[in-house]
C-alpha cells in the first residue's frame, strides 16, 4: 500500500494535473495514492502516515467546492504521528489579497491535532499582497499559480518533492 495519501479537489482540472505530476515525482501510485475529496472520508485518510492536502483557492479566499463539503471530515482523523503538508493553487494577479488562502483555512482546522507539518515553501517569486497560506514568512506547502506562472510549475513540483521526500521516508 502507498504510504503517502494525496487528497485533492479540482474543479477545472488544474489541481488534478499538478497532483498527478506530484504523484509521478514521488514514485508513482505505489508510493503516493490520489484521492479526490468529492468521494473521500476521514477513514480514507487514516491509514497514511504522510498526507498531502491539495486545494485551490477560489474567488476571494474560498475553498474549492469539493473541499468546502469535505473540510469537516478532517475532524475525524487522528493526526498523531502523521506528517502533513499542503499544495495550494491560486491566481496571484487576479486575487493578490487572498492568494492561496485555502491552505491556511485547512491548516487552521488541523494545526492543533497532533500532526507534524513539513514542506514549507518560500514566497520569493510570487506577486501577491496577502495570504492565509503564509506562516512565519513561508507558504505552508507548495504554491502553484497556473494562471500566471504555468511555466514554473514542473520545476517547482520537482524542487518541492526533493524538499519533502526526506521527511516522508
Amino acid at each position: 500500500m502507498a504510504t503517502i495519501g494525496i487528497f485533492y479537489g479540482s474543479t477545472e482540472g488544474n489541481t488534478e494535473r499538478v497532483v498527478t505530476q506530484l504523484q509521478e515525482k514521488l514514485g508513482g501510485e505505489e508510493v503516493a495514492a490520489l484521492h479526490n475529496v468529492n468521494s473521500s472520508s476521514a477513514d480514507d485518510m487514516q491509514p497514511y502516515p504522510y498526507l498531502i492536502l491539495a486545494c485551490p483557492t477560489w474567488e476571494i479566499g474560498q475553498l474549492q467546492e469539493d473541499w468546502d463539503s469535505f473540510i469537516d471530515e478532517l475532524e475525524g482523523v487522528d493526526y498523531t504521528g502523521k506528517k502533513v503538508t499542503y499544495l495550494g493553487l491560486g491566481d496571484a494577479d487576479g486575487y493578490p489579497d487572498t492568494f492561496l488562502d485555502a491552505m491556511g483555512i485547512i491548516h487552521d482546522r488541523i494545526k492543533d491535532k497532533g500532526a507534524t507539518f513539513v514542506g514549507a515553501w518560500p514566497t520569493d517569486g510570487y506577486n501577491f499582497e496577502a495570504s492565509k497560506g503564509v506562516v512565519d514568512g513561508k507558504f505552508l506547502g507548495l504554491a502553484i499559480d497556473e494562471d500566471n506562472q504555468k511555466d514554473l510549475t514542473a520545476k517547482r513540483v520537482e524542487d518541492w518533492v526533493a524538499l519533502i521526500k526526506p521527511a516522508f521516508e
